[in-house]
């Protein structure tokens, strides 16, 4: 489980770099995994913080973002893991834009959202940006072609 905030201010969109372990760099909503015990809307607070410099506050539920994605494991086995993203409309309150260091991302910034569809992105950032933008009622963002999506399988954060 983890929770997103979709951040957009004065047509410009809050981004957080993400690092892969193979040292591939994507942009991604700030956010990232729940502790144990901890509830989402903290999670995003406290994960906004640590990858932007910003307070961040959540003002609606946009919705969930499901997806499924295998990868090895040691001695030729795989692993099958599901996430359940929670994706939080956000307003940043007060501090200032910074980098995280020693964390899974390495810059955050603030881009045109004309820009967005052309930067090195992972799938978040489009299923957060079609909740931003389509509010369903259902909490689940539809597909360019207006089918709802399905979980996804996905190399991605």
């Amino acid at each position: 489980m983890a929770a997103y905030a979709v951040c957009v201010r004065d047509g410009r969109m809050l981004l957080a770099r993400w690092v892969a372990r193979d040292g591939a760099r994507r942009w991604t909503l700030p956010g990232g995994g729940m502790e144990h015990g901890e509830d989402p809307y903290d999670t995003v607070v406290r994960e906004a913080e640590e990858e932007t410099g910003y307070t961040v506050e959540p003002v609606a539920l946009l919705g969930l973002d499901s997806i499924r994605r295998a990868y090895p494991r040691p001695l030729g086995s795989q692993a099958d893991f599901h996430g359940l993203r929670i994706v939080y409309e956000g307003r940043v309150t007060r501090g200032e834009l910074r980098h995280e260091t020693g964390g899974s991302t390495d810059m955050a910034a603030w881009h045109p959202l004309e820009a967005v569809p052309g930067l090195e992105r992972v799938g978040l950032v489009d299923v957060g940006l079609r909740l931003w933008r389509e509010r369903p009622a259902a909490g689940r963002a539809a597909t360019d072609d207006g089918t709802p999506c399905l979980p996804r399988e996905m190399n991605e954060e």
